[in-house]
């Protein structure tokens, strides 16, 4: 591994469900739930949940560029959320849900653009891409209960119903990024 770590900063709906997956590939570092694009400093889940500080719930994911591309972890982010419906995922409606990019760079926002371009092109999506592109400025992380709630809680029905599905998903299409199990 090289000391050239990266940040990619990424919201696609509940954070429960995305976390799950990203926590999945090989070569990701770390993944912290947490929120991020709003005005509030500091912003707890029920006032994010209100919509009125604008944090989506999202992700940071620390990666190698050596090993993973950014574009590589974007085509799993565009691969298993709905890109195409605005400030909604499923049931989850609000702003808090939308499908966002939160850039740390040029070269992220411009392999960002290009993608969405490839997508849009291939009509790989119904309906257009909405996922907005937003330049990063501060990750809040979320509270301690939000960490590795799929692991710990995978009994649940939530976890059952919903993100059960999307982590199957995942597994089917990117076999190849999945981390070895021992």
């Amino acid at each position: 591994m090289s000391n050239n770590i990266q940040v990619a900063t990424l919201g696609n709906g509940c954070f429960w469900c995305t976390e799950a997956i990203f926590q999945l590939i090989k070569d990701v570092t770390e993944v912290k739930s947490g929120y991020s694009g709003g005005e509030m400093a500091n912003p707890d889940y029920e006032t994010v949940c209100s919509g009125v500080p604008g944090h989506a719930e999202c992700l940071n994911i620390r990666f190698d560029p050596q090993i993973i591309s950014f574009k590589d972890l974007l085509e799993i982010f565009f691969a298993t959320h709905d890109p195409t419906t605005l400030n909604r995922q499923g049931n989850d409606k609000g702003t808090q849900y939308r499908s966002v990019i939160f850039y740390h760079g040029e070269e992220q926002k411009e392999t960002a653009i290009s993608l969405m371009k490839e997508l849009t092109y291939q009509k790989i999506f119904r309906d257009p891409i909405v996922t907005s592109l937003e330049i990063f400025s501060k990750f809040y992380p979320a509270e301690f209960y939000h960490n590795d709630y799929y692991r710990l809680n995978g009994s649940a029905p939530y976890c059952q119903a919903i993100i059960r599905p999307k982590v199957q998903k995942f597994q089917t299409y990117f076999i190849d990024k999945i981390k070895d199990t021992i």
